[in-house]
């Protein structure tokens, strides 16, 4: 890359502590200015919403990121919040790139739309940014923590390559993001593949265990993906069976891919 040092936006859903976000920031800085917001709180399950719930307060702290002090800011609002707060406030001018990550835990198959980490980065794709969500395969109990059993370093190397294609390569229009999900054994030298998301229901909801509605408590849930039928060419497939880090290009154009004139001869008969 040549010319100016790229501008990079970097956000998370596990929160500003979070070890991967700091990963994601060592090994991004390698490529650009890396500037920092996330959300003040633990977000994940926010997907892209934009509650008015949300106080919206930025906070300035001081970290340490290979050995030099960094200035970051904690935001009080969801991940997606926390990329319109840095572009529209916190940033001198519209970042080169949005990372998302790295996130505990994979976003594969139909959660990707509750994952917080794939929100963030569907909002940058929203304001026209190229934008990757990327996400380390862990067991549930890793979750919500911020556990240092789990080791982002290898993800922080995939942070960085697919950054770089994102800064160095023109992608087709319809890319308007990539979610990356590496495996919990992946070394530098894993090779990557190109998927589709799965349509399966990776994680299965759990009931609260209470005595009463009126108790507080939330929907839990358990990794429940199923490799049996699963075609091979999947974010699930690829990620669980053959151990591969996982590419999945999104567009924001949700939109079935049908058949319309068959579809609507369906609905007129």
């Amino acid at each position: 890359m040549s010319g100016p040092r790229p501008q990079i936006l970097l956000t998370n859903d596990d929160g500003i502590l979070s070890p991967g976000l700091w990963a994601a920031a060592a090994s991004l800085s390698k490529l650009g200015f890396v500037t920092v917001t996330a959300p003040r709180e633990q977000s994940s399950g926010a997907g892209r919403s934009l509650p008015n719930t949300s106080d919206g307060i930025i906070q300035e702290q001081q970290v340490q990121v290979n050995g030099q002090e960094w200035t970051v800011y904690s935001v009080g609002g969801t991940p997606a919040q926390t990329v319109l707060h840095g572009v529209l406030e916190v940033m001198k001018r519209k970042p080169d790139l949005v990372v998302s990550g790295i996130n505990y835990g994979e976003n594969v198959a139909t959660g990707v739309t509750i994952s917080g980490t794939v929100g963030a980065a569907l909002e940058a794709a929203s304001l026209d940014i190229p934008a990757m969500a990327i996400s380390l395969e862990a067991a549930a109990e890793y979750h919500l923590t911020y556990s240092e059993e789990v080791s982002f370093l290898v993800a922080a190397v995939f942070a960085e390559r697919i950054a770089r294609l994102l800064l160095e390569k023109k992608f087709p229009p319809d890319v308007d993001l990539l979610k990356v999900d590496v495996p919990s054994d992946a070394t530098v030298d894993t090779p990557w593949q190109l998927t589709r998301v799965s349509r399966q229901r990776y994680y299965e909801p759990l009931a609260p265990t209470r005595d009463s509605w009126a108790e507080r408590a939330i929907v839990g849930y358990r990794d429940a993906g199923q490799l049996d039928r699963e075609p091979e060419n999947t974010d699930v497939y690829v990620l669980r069976k053959k151990r591969m880090v996982s590419v999945s290009p999104l567009s924001l154009d949700l939109t079935s891919r049908v058949d319309f004139v068959e579809l609507d001869r369906l609905m007129r008969s």
